[in-house]
């Protein structure tokens, strides 16, 4: 036979999409196999017997010899092929971006159980360090809780307070105050009470922060002291009523000092930080006090539109209703819905229910509506009447 390819016919009464088809090559010699000059090499694809759940096996794979009266080579991509591919792709990067994700979190849980000793050894260090300044604020807010809570509670009692519980509280506040500025003379820290600097050398930002903190500590001891001397004003001097305004106008003082007295202390820590360095050190701590100087400013205008309406209603003293007559009371069945006995100084709200002028006032203190139909009767709530002082620390 010649050294061209032919094509093999099949028999007759074979269909034409036979499942093999054979090809005829020249001889070659291949690594493994001994063929001679002459032979003739054929290649059988495999049926659809050796692949009969593959239905794309008929089809010819790349590099597969199909042979006509001549030799032709050609390859080529399943359509369906290319069109999974991206999907895949795409399923693989997800799963490697999610797995990513959850070994890096994984990685840094093993950190952080790696390196907690390590943590505690220096959380404990600097808790040693600054021991000084840690028990003594917990030892100021401990203080303050207590004396808040007990003027509190007297405050709400009325006539029935305490007056040797007043007066302890206000030895105590006082006693307090005195025994911390003696402890700490060598630093004058009392100087920041009326807008001075402490008499310290060089002030770091760990020791701003003990002195504002103590300041601001003791300005609340002093005017809760004061509210404990109108508690300590006998009821025919000054009525419950007006005392409660007496302890609304004195927290919202006390807030508006507090906002103040920081400023001289965080200014000359701002400032010093250019004291020793080149211009551009000196002109960023001139920016970073004046910056801090206009941020005050603007807390300062936005608290005064509350001190504003505090002392319009100090100066007012609205009233929630007109003074009852026999017969509304009696009408009423003469007893007082909050405090279950008869009435005193009767008010009769707009919604047409009577109650004690002392218990509404109270209920007033915290709510603004009525007691028993929930009608809106206050546009406000009254803040601070019932003698709380508030637990915001202004240490800035």
């Amino acid at each position: 036979m010649q050294a061209s390819c032919s094509q093999l016919h099949d028999p007759p009464g074979t269909s034409d999409d036979a499942p093999a088809s054979q090809c005829v090559h020249p001889s070659r010699a291949t690594e493994g196999s001994s063929f001679h000059p002459g032979d003739i090499h054929i290649q059988i694809n495999s049926g659809p017997k050796e692949h009969p759940e593959n239905p794309s096996s008929r089809n010819t794979r790349p590099g597969a010899c199909s042979c006509g009266h001549g030799c032709a080579h050609t390859r080529f991509r399943s359509h369906s092929h290319s069109e999974a591919r991206p999907l895949e792709d795409f399923a693989a990067e997800s799963g490697e971006h999610g797995s990513g994700s959850f070994s890096e979190f994984r990685c840094l849980f093993k950190w952080l159980q790696k390196s907690l000793p390590y943590i505690l050894i220096l959380g404990i260090k600097l808790v040693m360090q600054h021991i000084t300044g840690i028990s003594l604020g917990i030892g100021l807010l401990t203080t303050f809780m207590y004396a808040n809570k007990s003027i509190v509670n007297q405050v709400f009692l009325r006539e029935r307070s305490s007056k040797i519980q007043c007066a302890w509280l206000l030895v105590f506040l006082a006693g307090s105050s005195v025994l911390l500025y003696y402890t700490f003379h060598s630093e004058s820290l009392y100087y920041s009470l009326i807008f001075l600097n402490p008499t310290l050398e060089q002030l770091s930002f760990w020791e701003v922060l003990w002195i504002v903190g103590i300041t601001d500590f003791i300005l609340k001891f002093f005017f809760m002291g004061l509210k404990c001397l109108i508690l300590l004003v006998p009821s025919f001097i000054m009525p419950f009523k007006s005392k409660g305004y007496w302890y609304m106008l004195l927290e919202e003082l006390c807030q508006c000092y507090r906002i103040f007295v920081p400023i001289p202390v965080w200014f000359r820590y701002l400032i010093s930080y250019g004291e020793f360095g080149n211009v551009t050190r000196w002109s960023l701590g001139i920016l970073l006090a004046l910056l801090y100087l206009i941020l005050k400013l603007l807390d300062f205008f936005g608290h005064l539109r509350t001190f504003r309406q505090v002392l319009r209603v100090f100066f007012t003293r609205p009233s929630y209703g007109v003074p009852a007559s026999k017969r509304q009371c009696s009408d009423a069945d003469g007893i007082c819905s909050i405090c279950q006995a008869e009435f005193q100084k009767p008010v009769l709200l707009i919604c047409q229910h009577i109650f004690c002028e002392e218990c509404i006032t109270l209920w007033f203190n915290r709510e603004k509506t009525c007691p028993l139909c929930r009608t809106v009767i206050s546009d406000r709530i009254n803040k601070w009447k019932d003698g709380a002082t508030s637990l915001h620390l202004q240490i800035y």
